[in-house]
């Protein structure tokens, strides 16, 4: 959940940039969390580690240093968090101190011991004033870095913090500045993201590397258990016992800070729902050569292991499990095997029957979703071969697994994820293109038509974008009073009803249901009263007449009841223009392409209600971009 910086410059010249570079990453890492926010700066000559945090949003800590300035510093941490232990509080706010005040730290994650050694430190005289198990490691840490001290005759923060490293349990990122070495800040990681940053004459550290591209696309992955030291001109990585790593994997940033900005829209979504053409077409990029054949060169399983592969689970959650539904449809009809999708928090509590022969795909925006993390893992202890779908370099998920699919989206920072769910299923297609490919499942020609038509979904997303949008804005309008919706949808319509009702729930924070179609008459169509707004996706009347008209029918159903009803539908589709309230048009496109450009009024839709609504459509109440606790 939480976003996290640290900067280490030259300890011989004390300025502002550790705090510029830390509150500039928070600004950009503030979408990982945002209950409350602070920083924590050191320099030669500070007794103590100089500390400021507040409750609420960055701009309640912005507005706390400009009245009372910070000294200048040469290394600083910063924190913006979610909370998942102690309420969201100046005093729960991190960073937290060390007894003596010399050592200060953040945390990302969640200490399942932290009980237990909070007791133990008690019953030696520390007190603590915070609710959260962060505060447990900084007094653990303090108490480690004097221990060294009194053993040793110097200071050494880096053996400190990985002495406390090896005593906790759960998940955790956590930095550490201490004032007796304020040259240095030093980061430990388990089961929690944390990646380092190479400048010239500087170094960085961040949860992900929005918390410094505006200062280096040279990145540096940390592994699982890794610990880091940075100065101004030196990067030391070991694990927790001190053995050095060797040489751990450099990476270039490839996109720069402007990626991440709004650009002149009036928040991050508006501006990500408009960047879905370009993220079809930059995750088509370099897929395929002039004739067509696919060759996934991030992909490293060899195609011999691929045509023995009988059974696909794909592992998700939330947006990226109803890309995977989405891809189910079509990987099986075009490679024939079976394909499951499943719930990452369910997948492995229910004993899921896996072999060498099945492949995992996990699917995750940020790459260090805990639940879909912990899924993967499970399946590589049961001999699967892994494959993540991941928009995010250097991540952790990507990292564990056998072979990658970068999505290239470009960073997403609106906590609803919009871009990503395109740029996701157009990953799972191209992957169920290869399996169709190396398998011989579908003829030469049969996978160029079909890359073909993904080539042409950009332009008919961005046609949608450029006529539909004021017909949804004035639905919205008329809608904003509704208490509840129902979204309805059958074929690859369902997991798009699914995807735009929980857009909806996310940010204009009204009670909505996902269903397929065919189960209104199973129960759901109680829930229909007078007024009741029911959105259905309706199918092409080309190829698929029989569900057309199905859908059709349940439209007729729900109008007979008093619902306004309200369709998605293909141009000239006079059918859903007859029985509808309203209908979102898009344009003709091949069933398996559909949702590509369906989901996107749904995302305009939810976007217009929270807008109108004055919510902050961005940062949702209660919710954290990355989840990165189980």
């Amino acid at each position: 959940m939480c976003g996290i910086v640290g900067y280490a410059g030259s300890v011989h010249a004390a300025c502002g940039r550790p705090l510029e570079v830390c509150l500039n990453g928070l600004g950009r890492l503030e979408y990982r969390g945002y209950d409350s926010t602070g920083v924590a700066l050191a320099a030669p000559g500070m007794e103590k580690v100089e500390v400021r945090k507040k409750a609420g949003r960055l701009k309640n800590l912005l507005a706390d240093i400009e009245k009372s300035p910070l000294p200048d510093a040469t290394v600083g941490i910063g924190h913006t968090r979610w909370a998942t232990n102690g309420e969201p509080t100046d005093l729960n706010a991190h960073p937290h101190q060390s007894r003596d005040g010399k050592v200060a730290i953040i945390h990302n994650g969640i200490i399942e011991n932290a009980s237990q050694l909070r007791l133990d430190l008690q019953t030696e005289g520390y007190t603590f004033v915070s609710a959260t198990d962060t505060e447990v490691a900084a007094k653990l840490i303090g108490k480690a870095a004097q221990e060294i001290i009194d053993a040793e005759g110097a200071p050494d923060i880096f053996k400190a913090t990985r002495r406390v490293a090896r005593m906790l349990k759960g998940a955790f990122t956590i930095l550490v500045v201490d004032s007796r070495q304020p040259d240095l800040v030093v980061g430990v990681r388990h089961d929690s993201p944390l990646v380092v940053g190479l400048g010239d004459g500087e170094n960085f550290l961040g949860s992900d590397v929005a918390a410094f591209v505006a200062y280096t696309k040279e990145a540096l992955e940390l592994g699982q258990d890794q610990a880091v030291c940075i100065s101004a001109d030196s990067v030391i990585v070991t694990d927790f016992m001190g053995e050095p790593v060797p040489e751990p994997r450099r990476y270039t940033v490839d996109w720069d800070a402007s990626a991440a900005d709004k650009g002149g829209w009036e928040s991050y979504m508006d501006k990500e729902i408009h960047e879905d053409p370009a993220s079809v077409s930059d995750t088509l990029l370099g897929r395929y050569d002039d004739k067509g054949h696919l060759d996934l060169d991030e992909v490293h399983i060899d195609a011999d292991v691929f045509r023995q592969i009988d059974k696909i689970i794909v592992v998700a959650c939330g947006t990226a499990s109803y890309a995977g539904l989405v891809a189910k449809y079509a990987i099986e009809h075009w490679v024939r095997i079976p394909v499951e999708v499943e719930l990452a928090h369910e997948f492995r509590y229910r004993d899921p029957i896996l072999t060498s022969r099945t492949l995992v795909v996990a699917i995750s925006q940020s790459g260090e979703t805990m639940d879909t993390l912990m899924a993967l893992r499970h399946a590589r202890e049961q001999g699967s071969r892994v494959l993540a779908i991941c928009n995010t370099q250097g991540s952790t998920i990507p990292r564990e697994s056998d072979a990658v699919l970068y999505t290239h989206a470009g960073p997403e920072v609106a906590v609803a994820s919009t871009k990503a769910f395109l740029a996701q299923i157009v990953a799972a297609y191209l992957l169920g293109l290869y399996l169709a490919q190396v398998k011989g499942t579908m003829y030469r020609d049969e996978i160029h038509q079909t890359i073909d038509s993904l080539k042409a979904m950009p332009s008919k997303i961005q046609w949608v974008l450029d006529t539909q949008s004021e017909k949804v804005q004035e639905t919205a309008a008329r809608m904003i009073d509704a208490r509840s919706f129902l979204f309805l949808g059958r074929h690859v319509g369902y997991p798009v009803a699914m995807e735009g009702a929980l857009k909806l729930k996310e940010i204009a924070y009204t009670f909505t249901e996902g269903f397929a179609a065919g189960e209104l008459k199973h129960g759901p169509i109680a829930l229909v009263e007078p007024g009741e707004p029911v959105v259905v996706i309706v199918p092409s009347p080309r190829g698929r007449d029989v569900l057309h008209s199905k859908v059709i029918s349940a439209i007729e159903e729900v109008k007979a009841r008093g619902a306004f009803t309200i369709a998605v539908a293909e141009e000239g589709d006079e059918d859903a223009g007859r029985y509808a309230d309203v209908v979102f048009r898009r344009p003709q496109c091949p069933t398996l392409m559909s949702p590509l450009v369906d989901v996107v009024p749904l995302q305009l839709f939810a976007l217009d209600m929270a807008q109108l609504k004055g919510l902050d459509v961005d940062k949702p109440r209660n919710l954290a971009k990355s989840v990165t606790v189980e």
